[in-house]
């Protein structure tokens, strides 16, 4: 594996552990409602899964790819987009699905268009990282368990924030992903 993979690697790593402490100071600070709290450790592992599933494919199977350019490209997207929900959302945004009583719904950023854009770089990141190395088998079976995971824990999520008025007028009519699709 080439230092551009690890750089990105890294980065990310330091990425998630830095939105972990901000998690944790965020919670402390919200009463509310866990969307899918069993759910959570299956999350962990995934995210754990990511940073160590392509490292062990790529040395046993040799692969190797330059992360130059496009896989570099694709993540740094996902990071930015990541980046913009986290700030958008605030006081208010947890790792845990924890929805607070008093829901102000955020409207501006990334969330003008779609419903999750942090799940969606989530997505982005568990399937674009592996790639990177060429570790395609760990990009299929993490992209198909982050699928899993993801899917359970937005419908309890979803049932928790389309229980507010305000969040169910302003999201009804947006999408999940994708603007106008998904």
């Amino acid at each position: 594996m080439r230092l551009p993979y690890w750089l990105l690697w890294l980065g990310l790593l330091l990425q998630r552990l830095a939105e972990l402490r901000r998690s944790r100071a965020n919670a402390a600070g919200i009463k509310g409602s866990l969307a899918d709290p069993e759910g959570y450790p299956l999350m962990v592992t995934v995210h754990v899964g990511l940073f160590v599933f392509p490292v062990l494919e790529s040395r046993l199977t040799h692969a190797s790819k330059s992360v130059a350019g496009t896989w570099a490209a694709v993540l740094l997207t996902a990071a930015v987009l990541r980046l913009s929900s986290i700030h958008a959302l605030s006081r208010q945004w947890n790792v845990r699905g924890l929805v607070p009583a008093d829901l102000h719904p955020v409207t501006s950023g990334p969330y003008r268009f779609i419903r999750h854009p942090n799940y969606l770089a989530v997505a982005v990141e568990v399937a674009a990282l592996p790639l990177a190395t060429g570790a395609w088998r760990s990009a299929i079976g993490l992209t198909l368990a982050n699928t899993w995971v993801l899917r359970r824990r937005i419908r309890a999520e979803e049932r928790l924030l389309f229980a507010n008025p305000d969040y169910r007028r302003a999201f009804t009519s947006k999408r999940r992903f994708i603007p106008g699709v998904l």
